[in-house]
């Protein structure tokens, strides 16, 4: 059985909904297993590249995972751009999808 594709639009509506919730902006959709707290075995999760912006916290960014998979209905795992290395930044800003 296929996972439920989500339509652009309607992702983007739920993007700007949390990024209006929390100190965060979106930067793209990650490939599967990019993010290690996400469980590998789910398949219908989700992962995004993040910047935070002044003002966040752990305690939101773990909110704003939350959040963001109540909406879409599916596990969502978020990095935080600022809190990778150069190398890792740069290798996951280049694999990134656009929203």
């Amino acid at each position: 059985m296929n996972a439920h594709v989500i339509p652009r639009d309607i992702l983007k509506l739920h993007i700007a909904a949390v990024e209006g919730m929390f100190p965060l902006r979106f930067i793209g959709m990650l490939p599967m297993g990019s993010v290690g707290h996400v469980d590998e075995a789910d398949e219908r999760a989700l992962e995004f590249l993040a910047d935070d912006l002044q003002g966040l916290s752990l305690l939101d960014l773990c909110k704003a995972e939350i959040e963001l998979g109540r909406r879409l209905g599916r596990s969502v795992g978020i990095v935080l751009h600022g809190g990778l290395k150069s190398d890792e930044a740069a290798r996951l800003a280049s694999l990134a999808a656009a929203i």
